[in-house]
């Protein structure tokens, strides 16, 4: 079986650079596929959803992918559609849905999001993500948010998706409703198989969980993936724990940090980590996300994509003697 797993980048950490710039830069690297965002919290400067709605930017959009022989592995507008802010949820629901018709219409099949997160109840001003059991109040919390937000929301969105022939990948990440497989399994079995997973191992390796256990507890869940590690720093965990609220700029206090493929961990492990994804159903792209904070985005991208590249093409399988 030939594999065509292979390294792309989520642009805006090049959103100073239009869209032509950054494809050459890219093509420099080698890579020639892109996540685009389209708006919520990464921004849209790559990638307008007005152009739903203006024919002749959207010929320019293609007409530029294609000069540049660039693929788009999905679009992206990671928000919190279930925000207690009814103005705020319904601004990011609105971006999500178009961004599912623009995907439609370029015939791309996986867009990414974040679950959401709701506050403790109708009156609510800001998210509650719930992280213990007790006192009792906190499972009270946690069990309206899923029966009366999470469940009706993600039915009829993800059917929404399914109509338009999109799958929706979900981000796994702390501080919305799913940040774990556990939470990501009970969305998808309330939704669909629609809905899946941006598999993102920076956010679970901080939960110390071990991403490639996850992959195979994922297994045929897994949309998407953004490539991006995370450093431990064992001198401030017995302070913090994981759960490390300091900004990420206070590097040398903090638990962990994001880090550039292969400064938390070598190639020993993303080898593996490729490997098992391949092994369980997932040969796509690794999508390059960079926040980095001790690299600028032009570093830690070059060396991303030279660390990935040539974990990509080692995992490459040859044709063996018995076939």
């Amino acid at each position: 079986m030939e594999s065509i797993m292979r390294v792309g980048v989520f642009t805006p950490l090049l959103s100073q650079l239009p869209l032509a710039a950054v494809l050459k830069k890219l093509a420099a690297l080698q890579i020639n596929t892109v996540e685009l965002a389209t708006g919520n919290y990464p921004g849209d400067a790559h990638c307008k959803l007005s152009m739903l709605d203006d024919a002749s930017a959207l010929a320019d959009f293609k007409k530029t992918l294609a000069d540049n022989g660039v693929t788009i592995s999905a679009l992206s507008c990671h928000g919190n559609a279930l925000h207690p802010n009814k103005d705020y949820a319904r601004q990011n629901h609105e971006v999500s849905r178009r961004t599912i018709l623009l995907a439609e219409k370029l015939g791309i099949s996986t867009m990414v999001d974040f679950s959401g997160c709701p506050g403790d109840s109708t009156h609510a001003t800001a998210p509650n993500w719930v992280t213990c059991p007790w006192p009792p109040d906190y499972l009270k919390v946690l069990d309206w948010q899923w029966n009366e937000v999470v469940t009706p929301y993600w039915i009829e969105h993800a059917k929404f998706a399914a109509d338009h022939g999109v799958k929706i990948a979900i981000e796994m990440h702390p501080g919305f409703v799913v940040y774990n497989p556990e939470t990501m399994l009970r969305l998808r079995s309330i939704a669909g198989p629609n809905v899946g997973c941006n598999f993102d191992p920076s956010h679970l390796f901080w939960q110390n969980i071990d991403p490639i256990a996850a992959v195979r507890i994922l297994e045929g869940a897994i949309f998407h993936v953004h490539a991006k590690d995370t450093q431990i720093y064992s001198a401030n965990l017995p302070r913090t724990g994981v759960l490390d609220t300091k900004p990420y700029t206070q590097e040398r206090d903090r638990s962990w940090i994001f880090r550039t493929c292969g400064y938390g961990h070598g190639p020993e492990w993303w080898g593996e980590f490729v490997s098992t994804l391949r092994m369980f159903g997932y040969d796509h792209v690794l999508s390059i996300e960079h926040e980095d904070s001790l690299l600028s985005p032009e570093e830690g991208l070059t060396k991303a994509a030279t660390f990935l590249n040539s974990i990509v093409i080692r995992e490459q399988p040859t044709a063996a003697w018995w076939t």
